[in-house]
């Protein structure tokens, strides 16, 4: 059984302005501690991965920074899409690519931007789903239980016995619920957060998406015929651009009868918001996360992020305050998933210098 990871980095982590920009989004950041997202991402993955059978796959406006940040891994190795199209062409690609390797290889899909705690007990979940996937021929999702009634994650209904250890058939997938079904899906105890990372054999994944995305699949193989030859960017622009966008989740994984979920046994956050941020850092005894530059008088339980600018906050609770070179956001910490209309409103008055 060969292992491949396939780590997805093609977000512009709108959640997170005025610190992501289209060209160095959240991935790409140093949020916690010394590395990047991307680079604590792949550091996960070392003794159980070899470097060269990483790929990432992002964009044109992020590859440069990328191959900036990831010296290690080959050049070639790093796709960028023409568009984005959403995780079901991302997936299908790189499945295609690294198909050329080896079809029956097991891949580790990778979202760029999680926050994992423990590597030993992330890289055995990895390994056991990695073995099932490839006996079995079935797609494994990683579920995490559920801390709190969440309502920024999607949620997993699994069965109640296992097929094998720790392994589960999955019955429903679920999206973002309001707070009160957050609570009743914690409630009932089968249901687990989606942690959106997949492992599966190579031939698997395609087998389901030629059944459950025909169209997509008939890209695949237009793109899998240019594969090295000097026709293969603009067969890929060609067919990228008929595309329709759709999650990997909507076109197969809610579809499919072959759907399993291992239990993440290991600390994780998908790190959606600048208020998972503040719950991730260290805070003082008034219940603040200071970074930077900052002073703070009769102020609580708030996250003030200013490495440059002088930043004085006085008499408040429960903000979200990060000032950068050339922006400023003030934000209640309960309102943390509103920061992305600020993105939003710039993007329609055409405000590019500030994305």
């Amino acid at each position: 059984m060969e292992l491949y990871a396939v780590i997805m980095a093609g977000g512009v982590g709108a959640r997170f302005w005025p610190r992501s920009k289209e060209k160095k989004p959240k991935q790409l950041l140093r949020i916690f501690g010394p590395n990047s997202m991307i680079q604590d991402t792949v550091a996960r993955l070392e003794g159980l991965v070899e470097k060269q059978n990483i790929f990432v796959i992002t964009n044109k406006i992020q590859k440069a920074e990328i191959k900036n940040q990831l010296p290690d891994i080959p050049a070639e190795n790093i796709i960028d899409e023409p568009f984005g199209k959403n995780t079901a062409a991302a997936i299908g690609l790189a499945s295609i690519i690294v198909g050329k390797k080896n079809k029956e290889a097991v891949i580790l899909t990778l979202p760029a931007d999680h926050i994992i705690k423990e590597k030993d007990d992330f890289q055995k979940t990895l390994s056991s789903a990695a073995k099932f996937a490839f006996e079995n021929k079935g797609l494994v999702t990683i579920g995490i239980n559920p801390t709190r009634p969440e309502t920024g994650y999607g949620y997993i209904q699994i069965e109640e016995k296992p097929v094998e250890d720790n392994i589960f058939k999955v019955l429903t997938f679920a999206e973002k619920p309001n707070y009160a079904t957050a609570v009743r899906f914690i409630e009932s105890g089968d249901f687990l957060w989606n942690s959106g990372m997949f492992i599966w054999r190579i031939d698997t994944i395609l087998n389901e998406i030629e059944v459950l995305m025909p169209e997509l699949f008939e890209g695949l193989k237009e793109i899998e015929k240019s594969l090295n030859s000097p026709n293969f960017e603009k067969t890929l622009s060609h067919v990228y651009g008929q595309l329709k966008s759709v999650s990997i989740d909507y076109g197969v994984m809610e579809k499919s009868q072959n759907v399993f979920l291992t239990r993440g046994m290991f600390t994780w956050s998908d790190v959606g918001s600048w208020e998972e941020v503040y719950q991730l850092t260290e805070k003082d005894e008034d219940g603040n996360a200071l970074v930077g530059n900052t002073y703070c008088q009769n102020t609580s339980d708030s996250y003030i992020y200013s490495p440059k600018k002088f930043t004085a906050v006085v008499g408040v609770e429960n903000l979200i305050v990060i000032n950068t070179d050339d922006a400023l956001l003030i934000c209640r910490r309960d309102k943390a998933q509103e920061v992305k209309t600020v993105v939003d409103y710039l993007k329609m008055k055409k405000l590019t210098e500030h994305l």
